[in-house]
């Protein structure tokens, strides 16, 4: 460990309770340290985010006090209300979110941008809730005027990413990093000199083999009633937020008015009786 994150280590070992009780912000701020400090040393402890290690010290401080499970998790029941739920929901999705930011490292991610400012053309590969991930991307992209096309089925994305070239960018969405059906055409991809992204839960699984740029998601626990595809999801719609605001910041001109245009085109439809006939 380096001196600060040992910081980070020695807090939680002391006060466990105390620290279950912070927010990742919170933590850096309490030992003088950064997020993303926060968020190496949960991992590098074991845990995939801030948000499992926080769930276990709550664990560790409630058997400490008097040897039961904690009554509040954020595992959802059977039973539980509806309240419960939107809480425990509301509380994981903000900790997801919180991990995904503070995870993120901002010279990949820089470089992803100004690769897709540039790109003649973007292919996304996606399947199941990461290929909707996928086409929430493509569809941003269009809105400013960029070519982007979403791909979730892979002899289909396959075919398209052999017609990349130097100046394309193919983004492969993977929560596991070792999805095949995403990894095969960000294969081809790489191969026929494409700038290739990958965006994972896993910077260490297969799919970064391929990837000139990895972005890394918050990875979750799963439940029987929570599986991991819903907290991914929330991650990776955050960076594919960073990436299109990034892209149309450094496209302004250009997307300014295809944005406008897109809004004009569309606005009938979104009026008192539909569109115009």
């Amino acid at each position: 460990m380096t001196r600060s994150m040992q910081r980070v280590a020695e807090a939680v070992a002391s006060d466990p309770a105390a620290c279950a009780a912070l927010t990742v912000t919170g933590l850096a701020e309490l030992t003088g340290t950064s997020e993303a400090t926060v968020v190496r040393t949960a991992r590098l402890l074991g845990y995939p985010g801030y948000r499992d290690l926080r769930l276990a010290l709550a664990g560790l401080a409630a058997h400490q006090q008097s040897g039961r499970a904690p009554s509040v998790t954020a595992d959802i029941a059977v039973d539980d209300p509806l309240p419960d739920v939107v809480a425990k929901l509301a509380y994981d999705e903000q900790q997801t979110l919180a991990d995904t930011a503070a995870g993120l490292d901002m010279v990949q991610l820089g470089a992803a941008v100004r690769a897709l400012a540039g790109a003649r053309r973007t292919d996304v590969y996606g399947v199941g809730a990461s290929g909707l991930v996928a086409q929430d991307l493509t569809q941003k992209l269009l809105r400013i005027g960029l070519i982007a096309q979403a791909h979730s089925d892979p002899h289909l994305a396959v075919t398209n990413a052999v017609q990349l070239r130097a100046k394309d960018v193919a983004i492969a969405i993977t929560h596991s990093g070792s999805t095949g059906d995403v990894i095969e055409p960000l294969r081809v991809a790489f191969d026929h000199g494409a700038t290739t992204i990958a965006i994972t839960g896993r910077p260490d699984g297969p799919v970064s083999q391929y990837a000139d740029h990895v972005l890394t998601t918050s990875t979750a626990r799963e439940s029987e009633l929570r599986p991991a595809a819903m907290s991914s999801r929330t991650s990776q719609l955050l960076v594919v937020d960073c990436l299109f605001i990034g892209v149309a910041q450094r496209t302004y001109e250009s997307a300014a008015p295809a944005l406008s245009a897109s809004y004009e085109a569309l606005a009938h439809r979104h009026r008192s009786g539909g569109p115009s006939r």
